[in-house]
């Protein structure tokens, strides 16, 4: 059998894999079996595992070169790790060849995973080195559970006793783009029987894909929402994210309201700061208007600096946040985790290409 006629194992939800197996006359104890085994345990060799017979016997059969699956299992090209120990970026090379970059990150009593859900990204942003290097292809909903299972053995490793808690789709790519391979892995990833993390602790990033936004609203998915807004006026914003051209403020700004009404969440306002282009009294002022009757938390972020783009100083970063409080929004400054190793979405990736080149 030809490599593309073979199916990832890590693309099947549980329904989906207890199906396959049903049809080979595999009953549900053994698909239950196998479930715990890829996605609680995150095992990579089945063929050692000691199954019982039916189940050994379909393994042997069906996963493997040339046989029906196979597992995701990228191959770890670079890993950088923080002076402080806290974080650890990984950049994993996919089957076809494509490099990702997924980040594993270490705070007070909780370790949280950050993926990548498209190889490259379509939407452009000036300052995300991501947007940068442009659009390859989406990623398989495999290849995005295969990088949380990465992270989890890695923890594991570290200290058997430290759980994996939080998960941010915040790396490569724009989730909203991929929207049914993103939906199929979390809801493996949230499966209880498997990685188990709860919906409520995984955060899905847009840079404002309003089709994406109403679609997660009306099909009532449990996931946080994180909209990366970074300017308060159409012009501002346009400047920063050609997307807004697609998806005017005004429009993005109008689903974000259909969704607070229809769900009922908070959303977490994404704001870069970016020294001499958001980062103004006068633009914290535009921004309380523009959100004035959302629930909304504003989360601001530190800039790691890319090509041409430097963050904000620590004053003024202070003096937008004073304006954003005063104005009844929460706002916080997001823990900064692996400046010194690049953790910003698409950095390693560009350095290792720097590098190579």
């Amino acid at each position: 059998m030809s490599d593309g006629a073979q199916r990832s194992l890590h693309d099947l939800g549980f329904s989906e894999l207890v199906e396959v197996l049903g049809r080979d006359g595999v009953i549900l104890h053994h698909a239950k079996v196998l479930w715990r085994t890829l996605q609680g345990e995150g095992e990579l060799d089945l063929a050692g595992r000691d199954f019982l017979p039916p189940l050994k016997r379909w393994v042997a059969e069906s996963v493997g070169e040339g046989k029906a699956f196979f597992l995701d299992a990228p191959e770890v090209v670079d890993e950088i790790r923080s002076s402080d120990g806290l974080t650890r970026k990984f950049l994993l090379r996919l089957r076809d060849g494509q490099v990702i970059e997924t980040v594993l990150m270490g705070y007070q009593g909780r370790h949280t995973v950050c993926v990548s859900t498209q190889a490259g990204c379509a939407m452009g942003c000036v300052f995300c080195a991501t947007g940068q290097m442009g659009f390859v292809r989406h990623l398989r909903s495999g290849e995005i559970v295969a990088q949380v299972l990465h992270a989890r053995r890695i923890l594991n490793g570290i200290d058997p006793e430290k759980r994996l808690r939080n998960m941010v789709l915040m790396g490569m790519g724009e989730p909203l783009h991929n929207y049914e391979a993103v939906m199929s892995a979390l809801d493996s990833i949230s499966n209880r029987r498997g990685i188990g993390i709860g919906p409520t602790k995984i955060s899905i990033s847009t840079v404002g894909v309003v089709p994406g936004i109403l679609r997660l609203a009306e099909e009532g998915r449990p996931y946080c929402l994180a909209v990366s807004l970074h300017g308060a006026t159409e012009d501002e914003r346009s400047a920063l994210v050609p997307a807004s051209k697609r998806w005017p403020l005004t429009m993005l700004i109008a689903a974000c309201r259909k969704y607070g009404e229809i769900t009922g969440r908070r959303i977490f306002f994404e704001w870069t700061l970016i020294a001499g282009k958001n980062d103004s009294p006068e633009t914290a002022k535009r921004l309380v208007e523009l959100l004035r009757g959302i629930d909304g938390h504003v989360n601001l972020i530190p800039l790691n600096p890319t090509r041409g783009f430097s963050g904000t100083a620590s004053g003024a970063g202070l003096e937008f946040q004073k304006i954003l409080i005063a104005g009844g929004f929460p706002c916080t400054f997001r823990q900064r985790r692996g400046i010194d190793v690049a953790a910003g979405c698409g950095m390693l990736k560009a350095e290792k290409r720097m590098r190579t080149a």
